[in-house]
């Protein structure tokens, strides 16, 4: 007898083919000349990789979680093969695969996982298959996110405040800034998996204000112990893992966004140490931060990221106490007053808790002590933090998706219309099927890659998962939303704020455009020529 798993079986590894095809199309050919294609191959490829984390979670569940992982691949099989202007087409579905998407997506079997999922007490979307410690660690920063992180969420939306002071003193009691910072150096790093649930639970209760406030630590700190002395780790690691120190990470430039070797933000040499003198951009908390981590160019344009150097600027902060959050002027003490930064908060949709900055240096002096790393070593040691932001990204992604989809849920069972409960609708059915679903995968590819890249690996699948997710949490917050109906659209409701933090998460920590075709389509065609 053919099982369920044994068909969503048959219909991933169809889909792992109709990938491969897909990337043979575009062979031969630059990733410049076919920027559209490139960037469906890039999302077949996430799908593909999701695919099989569903198919294995769902081997390892019951019949809840086989049927979920039955739905995405199925989602994930009628996505890949819609590309009908490519040059496959729906003809590389062969008709097994084809009649599985068909019956799977069709309203019997996809309103039958609707009312399953309203059913469900518990881990509507599915059991989440996690180890008793990582339980453990879900269930206190669940905790926490419900009794301090989410009360305020949305009062911190609507005023575009910074976070209060006792939210930051209580995340730094919890140990949220050194969840990924080694134990031999202040923190509290078990493992990526460890990190990946504490963004999560913290970003379903706000992404501004919860679960954002991990990544800006974890870039910086990930270049520190890559490239910096015994001496700086010393200084610097216990700091942020304590939040005695925050940071803020200064890389984007008004003419310089996901192109990192564009820079132009001058280092000049000096006795002691290095001028700096330019201006940065979305420098998110920099006006809290205590320490910028700064990329700027110690070589010539023409030398593009070969010239880059990081540094570490301290700064004086300004709190949440301190009336007007959303500017800051610091004038280097002890430099003739002639070191000034100057910062200015750029207004957002969402996204609010931390701010944005426009920051200015104007002959900013930085010790030597103070550069992380040789000349020319500031690009890798920052794209070494960046794959761990990635990793976190897709986390804050899954939290704003796990707090839209209790939110839907929440409102499909109160709410009646034309005499029946919201939910009773096979429409609403199908709709949390898919949400569950992609919020599912999303969850599983996350665990997967956190766990390679506990051995070194999952880079490049970081950004696998970090493209797919921040795509996917758009549309999920989009149907919370729809589903509210007019109710959605008014701030009485968190979806109106879920759906506009949402928005950032494709833009942010590498644009989906960029992550797309030239880390993405560009390494795995490369990798295919070999």
């Amino acid at each position: 007898m053919t099982t369920l798993h044994d068909r969503t079986t048959r219909a991933a590894a169809a889909l792992e083919s109709l990938t491969t095809r897909l990337g043979s199309t575009l062979a031969g050919r630059s990733v410049d000349e076919q920027q559209p294609e490139a960037l469906v191959l890039a999302r077949a490829l996430a799908l593909n990789a999701a695919a099989g984390s569903m198919v294995r979670w769902g081997a390892a569940g019951g019949d809840h979680e086989r049927a979920m992982a039955a739905h995405f691949v199925a989602l994930a099989v009628a996505e890949v093969g819609r590309a009908a202007w490519l040059p496959m087409g729906d003809s590389a579905l062969d008709p097994e695969t084809r009649a599985f998407a068909n019956e799977r997506l069709g309203t019997a079997a996809a309103s039958a996982l609707g009312r399953a999922i309203l059913a469900r007490d518990m881990d509507p979307a599915g059991a989440l298959g996690l180890d008793p410690m990582h339980q453990m660690v879900r269930k206190e920063f669940a905790r926490f996110s419900d009794a301090e992180i989410a009360p305020v969420a949305e009062a911190i939306h609507r005023h575009d405040a910074l976070i209060p002071e006792r939210l930051i003193r209580a995340m730094a009691g919890l140990g949220v800034f050194g969840i990924s910072i080694p134990e031999e150096w202040g923190g509290n790093f078990a493992d990526h998996r460890t990190m990946i649930i504490a963004t999560e639970e913290l970003s379903r209760g706000s992404l501004g204000a919860g679960g954002s406030v991990i990544t800006r630590p974890e870039i910086c700190a990930k270049a520190i112990l890559k490239g910096g002395t015994a001496e700086q780790k010393a200084r610097w690691l216990p700091a942020l893992a304590s939040g005695d120190r925050l940071i803020s990470v200064a890389v984007t430039e008004p003419d310089a966004g996901s192109d990192v070797a564009r820079v132009k933000l001058a280092a000049r040499r000096v006795s002691g140490g290095y001028v700096l003198s330019g201006e940065k951009t979305w420098c998110t908390f920099a006006g809290r931060a205590d320490v910028l981590c700064v990329l700027a160019r110690t070589g010539s344009l023409e030398d593009g990221h070969k010239g880059l150097t990081l540094f570490l600027v301290e700064k004086s902060p300004i709190t949440s106490d301190d009336g007007d959050d959303k500017v800051f002027e610091y004038v280097q003490p002890g430099n003739g007053g002639s070191g000034r930064l100057a910062g200015k908060a750029i207004p957002t949709i969402g996204y609010r808790g931390m701010h944005s900055f426009s920051v200015s240096f104007d002959d900013v002096f930085v010790p030597d002590d103070c550069r992380i790393g040789a000349e020319g070593q500031g690009f890798y040691l920052q794209m070494a933090g960046f794959a761990g932001g990635r990793i976190q990204t897709a986390a804050r992604a899954v939290g704003v998706m796990e707090a839209a989809f209790r939110e839907a849920l929440r409102y499909s069972r109160d709410r009646k219309v034309f005499g029946k409960a919201l939910a009773d609708l096979p429409l609403t059915q199908v709709k949390l099927a898919e949400m569950a679903a992609r919020l599912q995968a999303g969850r599983q590819l996350s665990y997967e890659v956190g766990d390679a890249m506990d051995g070194g690996k999952g880079d490049f699948e970081a950004s696998l998962v970090k493209f797919m997710t921040c795509k996917d949490a758009e549309w999920v917050t989009r149907e919370a939303m729809q589903l509210h109906g007019g109710m959605g659209y008014s701030e009485e409701y968190p979806v109106s704020r879920l759906w506009q933090d949402a928005r950032v998460l494709s833009i942010f920590e590498g644009a989906e455009e960029v992550l797309g075709l030239f880390v993405i389509a560009r390494g795995y065609l490369a990798r295919s020529a070999q």
